[in-house]
């Protein structure tokens, strides 16, 4: 993990960070956060240098400077990564805006008194001290409109933080996704399946595996081609999003090449098989035509394999007794699912 300060160490960077940057001309976003946090954490030397020579050239950095710097050095922070420091980030926002707000209220209190002062020491028997008062009251005044305009700048800031933070969250979640057939790639998978296991299932409940392979894939591609063999795939991922997504707990991903998987959390070994089924009823009621004709060129099949929780698996044997239910059908024909 790139950022392992704790709590108390992290709210002591925080506050650095925050004097660091009211100190230069670049928006408070999560860019500039981290390149200010990285500096005075010590973590990233270059940057440190790279910072003091911009600063003996500029004086004061600018967004541009920010950019170039987290491009630089910075660049490669995971989205993640990105996304916590942009929560900090915009949770000191909310503070600091809330400050000003009590401060700005505060001053706005204190200029009635002061006013109503004013008109007690301006009668007939009150000491000379008006002009003192009323500097005051012009004092109070500036402090009031300063603590305004800082919440305004505060509330900017958080708006772009929040814009950035959904975008992190959307390149995040995109990176999950195969392009190809826009259901989670191995990645989202490996991420699905861990989350899956640290929850135990309900009670009568278990977490479920599908494993799926398409049928003579080799075949498809050397005899129509891979633009085909592209068409196909495209084809598989729509069915099962329109199967697998029937239940919203569940993740459909690919898995690698022609091979896919179901994830189903909290089903049974009953409901798994069905689902399954379910996805080659549907694969082989496919039928890739030809664009411009419309005449079908080609049906396929799909095999598969089911597996569930056991007391003593691990992301690894679930995956390995689904794999090895997915092979029996291969060896026993094609076009049909094995439950482990």
């Amino acid at each position: 993990m790139r950022y392992q300060h704790s709590k108390d160490q992290s709210a002591e960077l925080l506050r650095m960070v925050m004097a660091k940057m009211g100190q230069h001309d670049a928006a408070y976003n999560p860019v500039t956060f981290t390149v200010w946090y990285e500096q005075v954490a010590g973590m990233n030397s270059n940057l440190s240098l790279a910072i003091e020579r911009l600063v003996q050239a500029h004086t004061r950095l600018d967004d541009a400077d920010m950019w170039q710097l987290y491009q630089s050095f910075v660049a490669d922070v995971d989205p993640q990564a990105m996304h916590r420091i942009g929560t900090q980030l915009n949770s000191m926002m909310l503070g600091m805006a809330e400050a000003a707000m009590r401060t700005g209220d505060q001053a706005g209190q204190f200029g009635e008194q002061l006013r109503g002062l004013t008109d007690v020491l301006s009668g007939p028997g009150g000491p000379m001290l008006g002009p003192e008062v009323a500097q005051a009251i012009v004092a109070t005044a500036q402090m009031r409109s300063v603590a305004q305009a800082l919440e305004q700048e505060v509330s900017t800031s958080r708006k772009e933080i929040n814009r950035l933070r959904d975008e992190l969250t959307r390149v995040r979640d995109e990176s999950l996704l195969d392009t190809l057939t826009q259901v989670l790639n191995r990645k989202g998978f490996d991420q699905k399946l861990a989350a899956m296991l640290t929850k135990p299932a309900k009670a009568g409940h278990v977490h479920g595996l599908i494993m799926l392979d398409l049928d003579h894939f080799k075949l498809i591609n050397d005899t129509h081609g891979h633009v085909m063999g592209d068409r196909v795939l495209q084809a598989l991922g729509e069915v099962l999003r329109a199967c697998g997504a029937a239940n919203t707990g569940n993740s459909v991903a690919r898995y690698g090449g022609e091979e896919f998987a179901i994830l189903m959390p909290d089903t049974s070994r009953d409901v798994c098989q069905k689902m399954a089924e379910l996805v080659r009823m549907h694969t082989k009621a496919m039928k890739v035509k030809d664009r411009r004709t419309q005449t079908v060129i080609l049906t396929v099949t799909i095999s598969g394999g089911v597996a569930v929780m056991q007391a003593d698996d691990d992301a690894q044997s679930l995956v390995a007794r689904a794999d090895a239910a997915l092979y029996q059908s291969k060896q026993a024909g094609r076009d049909r699912i094995t439950c482990a």
